[in-house]
């Protein structure tokens, strides 16, 4: 079997991962921070040191603003309900992920606020420009997708941060898929809100998402419950992290996130210029290809989607998976906005995304499957 669909979740986890999900499950199953007890205080005590690497890596500022959700998308839900404001506007993207548009379509629906998206002017990239000319009055969050999910487009984080400062908006940045293999700084960028997906670019568990709140007092929770502290109140405690994590925490998954977070510190460079080489090559062999590519050669970051003209998407990640052994993903990403903008809502696309662990064989590979498809299909270069 040959894996690329490392954009929906990484499949070859690296032996820092592994040895910290065994060393959580075999000696920290105890509910952190729940108890007084030495096994609660040690596993509490390893989610603590986890919440300090993830603020000096995105350098945040406060540990204690780290928290954890139960995805990426339940933290962009958190972020976006959390601050929404009655009668405001919103600014977001046509790179933007379902776990944005759907929860800002909810507050449009039920009357409290509109929003816009912003479309990509430039190739490869979404700049400041795109977004300043979508504000309004009334506007006071941009959402911006750092990496498209579909096609590995970027957005000018620092550009649209430095806008927002000026402006005096709050700024929520995805880094669902840029988390782990790009630089990123809250503090430099103007970021207030950040979003990361650990199963994905570090490597880590599924069932873990994680939101970075510059101002966490800006947000209002959206879940109640539980939290180990103020038990005997009726409302949820007013500090963070406590304030917005209800229930018990995925120790494992966090264990495996602070594993994955020692991976890429360890590997950062060279992650980086693997996916670049690998991106770049598979660009180079497809261009020669009668097929049609939606990732720019300057976007080598891993990304990459291509569709085989007269056939859905769909069927041709069937065909890799059933003659060749070959995992991609075609459909539609959850990223209608992107497909519309690319003027596929009829076909989809056909995503290949890379990661530390493909292989330039991996890669070949692919490339003699597809073109076993095109000469089966009989379509030729023009």
């Amino acid at each position: 079997m040959i894996y690329l669909d490392n954009s929906s979740s990484t499949f070859t986890k690296p032996k820092q991962v592994l040895k910290n999900v065994s060393l959580a499950l075999s000696r920290y199953t105890a509910n952190p921070g729940r108890s007084g007890h030495r096994l609660s205080i040690d596993a509490a005590t390893m989610v603590t040191e986890t919440r300090i690497k993830t603020s000096k890596m995105f350098n945040l500022g406060n540990e204690n603003n780290v928290i954890f959700t139960s995805s990426c998308s339940a933290a962009l839900n958190q972020a976006i309900l959390g601050t929404a404001k009655m009668g405001g506007h919103v600014v977001c993207t046509e790179n933007d992920h379902n776990s944005c548009l759907r929860p800002l379509e909810h507050l449009k629906q039920i009357g409290m606020i509109d929003y816009t998206v912003a479309s990509q002017s430039c190739k490869g990239v979404l700049t400041r420009e795109d977004i300043e000319k979508c504000l309004q009055p009334n506007t006071y969050m941009v959402i911006a997708n750092h990496m498209s999910n579909v096609n590995g487009d970027m957005c000018d984080i620092e550009g649209v941060g430095k806008l927002c400062k000026e402006r005096g908006l709050l700024f929520l940045v995805d880094a669902a898929q840029s988390g782990g293999h790009e630089i990123i700084d809250m503090q430099k960028d103007g970021i207030d809100f950040l979003t990361l997906a650990p199963h994905k670019g570090f490597y880590a568990l599924q069932g873990l998402g994680v939101l970075l709140a510059r101002k966490p007092e800006l947000m209002q929770p959206i879940t109640f419950g539980g939290t180990g502290t103020n038990s005997l109140e009726l409302v949820q405690p007013l500090a963070s992290p406590e304030r917005f994590e209800v229930g018990t925490l995925p120790t494992p998954a966090i264990f495996g996130f602070s594993g994955g977070i020692d991976f890429v510190n360890e590997n950062f460079s060279a992650i980086r210029d693997h996916l670049d080489d690998l991106t770049t090559f598979l660009h180079y062999e497809f261009s020669s290809l009668p097929v049609e590519i939606y990732t720019c050669v300057e976007n080598s970051k891993g990304v990459f989607s291509f569709n085989i003209p007269s056939m859905h998407s769909t069927e041709v990640a069937s065909y890799l998976d059933e003659k060749f052994g070959i995992c991609v993903r075609g459909g539609y990403h959850c990223a209608a906005k992107k497909h519309e903008a690319l003027g596929l809502l009829d076909q989809g696309a056909v995503r290949v995304s890379l990661s530390f662990f493909t292989s330039f064989s991996d890669v070949q590979k692919l490339v003699v499957a597809v073109k076993s498809l095109l000469k089966k299909q009989k379509i030729n270069k023009k």
